[in-house]
């Protein structure tokens, strides 16, 4: 059971993330569910099948890149005169400020369930280390 259900918990996990800017759910929420569905695989499964499905080693690179994709739309309003994570200032060619509000509100909930996964994961890794080493 625990192999048919990380999946099915993944694909919700990004349904969160991608329908959190105008709906109950958002960053937090689908990076904690995404990280639920990795950690059932390395609760039940052995070492290197743990390894296979979200490496170790990319735990950190991926709360980083999370958190460079939020910051990074964040400053873009900057850049066109108004307030950080003002998306109504992002000048979009072809895209009325209600649709690029929209748009930046989504790439900061990718960002934060990227960082929110990869942290959650990170450590669950290290209190397992700790307990191991």
């Amino acid at each position: 059971m625990s192999r048919v259900i990380p999946p099915y918990i993944m694909l919700f996990g990004m349904y969160v993330v991608f329908h959190g800017h105008y709906s109950p759910g958002g960053g937090f929420q689908g990076g904690a569910l995404m990280a639920a569905a990795i950690l059932l695989v390395r609760i039940v499964n052995n070492d290197p099948v743990q390894q296979m499905q979200f490496p170790r080693n990319w735990c950190i690179p991926m709360a980083s890149l999370g958190v460079l994709i939020y910051v990074g739309i964040g400053l873009l309003p900057l850049f066109f005169g108004g307030p950080f994570l003002d998306y109504s200032y992002l000048a979009l060619p072809g895209m009325d400020p209600a649709d690029a509000r929209s748009l930046g509100i989504l790439g900061v909930e990718i960002g934060v369930g990227i960082a929110v996964m990869a942290v959650l994961v990170s450590i669950y890794d290290n209190l397992v280390e700790a307990d191991h080493g």
